[in-house]
């Protein structure tokens, strides 16, 4: 097993007049890991990488560097930051000097490195980086994704044991963020620990070794990403959504398929797991209903009766507005994006589901579950909750 190379023990931290951003966190991280902060905005994620490398010092408890607790005088952080290296979030504040050489050379240079480990050192950054040639241009004529090789490469010119990146992937396009990550991998592989954040579990789950979910400066669940994305109580709660492989493999489970091995972290994984059950059918399931409720109306009294007698039914809202008519409700909702297929999901598996929306969308409800029911054979209902006696509602206020 790899040694600890970093370590937080009961960590506290409270930004001048600011709420609490770290909240007693506690955590290790091996050599040669590759372990992702997941979390919304605010969810404390920039603040703990930037103690890795001392740009901010905790409150209370205790930060570690290879076992050792970290020291925050000028010797002590000069040493630490050649071994941790950080990435920012936005390069344009990283990059400071008028050509790519010069700062790539910047850290090497301030560390006392001669003239000739200098320019041996910025090659095999630029190099690293695929940025070979690029020595004499102005960082302000590069795209967004060569600026932030740039700013890579003036990290690793240092040679640090772990380089840490806040949100690696922001501003990127599909193909840079893919890019980026590549390069992280090959780092990786040569030895490099990297620790990142995102918000992004899509990105996270194929590429950690291991996440930690953050929320409101706690860590909620940190495992490998099976685990720590596998369960959907916490996942919703950190306001970010299940990856799509790992959400179809539990649809997959819910229908009585039993799947082998690991959980697919790649569409390959993916396609082995179906393969296995390519043979087998479902067994005849009466479909759920889907019942919608525009938020529009004034039925929120009736709403609450009607959810109070179907408990444990599941809730999805579509657009702000049935959002705050919820939490104002104090309905607890089960779905808050691509609520009309994991309503159609549900009744699939012959549960009933409600979904609140506006008025404008309750046709577009309407609309795609009968797509869908066109398209499978499947005949799946769609009633509209109005404020009428209970037995009408559902005679007279099928949409379908």
């Amino acid at each position: 097993m790899s040694s600890i190379i970093l370590e937080a023990r009961d960590v506290h931290y409270r930004y001048p007049r600011g709420m609490e951003a770290i909240c007693g966190i506690s955590f290790h991280i091996r050599k040669k890991e590759k372990i992702a902060l997941v979390g919304p905005n605010g969810a404390g994620k920039s603040t703990l990488l930037k103690m890795f490398n001392g740009m901010i010092r905790p409150d209370s408890g205790l930060m570690l560097f290879a076992n050792q607790p970290i020291g925050y005088d000028m010797v002590s952080l000069r040493m630490l930051r050649k071994r941790v290296g950080f990435v920012l979030q936005n390069p344009d504040r990283q990059i400071i000097a008028p050509t790519v050489y010069q700062d790539v050379a910047f850290g090497p240079t301030n560390l006392g490195y001669s003239e000739t480990e200098v320019k041996e050192a910025v090659t095999t950054a630029l190099r690293h980086v695929g940025l070979e040639g690029f020595e004499r241009r102005p960082p302000h004529q590069l795209s967004g994704g060569e600026k932030k090789r740039v700013a890579i490469a003036g990290v690793l010119a240092m040679d640090p044991d772990v380089l840490v990146l806040d949100e690696p992937t922001s501003g990127l396009d599909p193909s840079g963020s893919e890019d980026i990550m590549e390069l992280l991998d090959e780092l990786n592989h040569e030895g490099k620990t990297i620790i990142i954040s995102t918000h992004n579990v899509e990105l996270a789950y194929p590429w950690a070794d291991r996440a930690m979910l953050m929320l409101e400066g706690k860590i909620l669940e940190e495992d490998i990403p099976e685990v720590a994305f596998g369960n959907p109580e916490y996942v919703r709660r950190a306001h970010l959504s299940l990856p799509t492989l790992l959400e179809l493999y539990i649809e997959l489970q819910k229908r009585g398929f039993h799947l082998e091995g690991k959980k697919p972290h790649t569409v390959l994984d993916m396609m082995q797991c179906i393969e296995t059950i390519f043979e087998n059918t479902l067994g005849h399931i009466q479909p759920g209903m889907i019942t919608v409720c525009n938020v529009d109306q004034d039925n929120r009294e009736y709403l609450s009766g009607w959810l109070s007698r179907r408990q444990g039914i599941t809730v999805g809202a579509m657009g702000t507005r049935a959002k705050q008519n919820a939490e104002i409700s104090q309905i607890r909702l089960d779905f808050t994006y691509g609520v009309i297929d994991k309503c159609i999901l549900k009744a699939l598996l012959g549960e009933d589901t409600l979904i609140m929306t506006t008025e404008s969308m309750v046709q577009r409800v309407n609309q795609r579950v009968d797509a869908y029911c066109r398209e499978s054979g499947i005949r799946i209902t769609v009633n509209q909750l109005i404020s009428a006696p209970e037995s009408a509602n559902e005679e007279n206020g099928s949409l379908k």
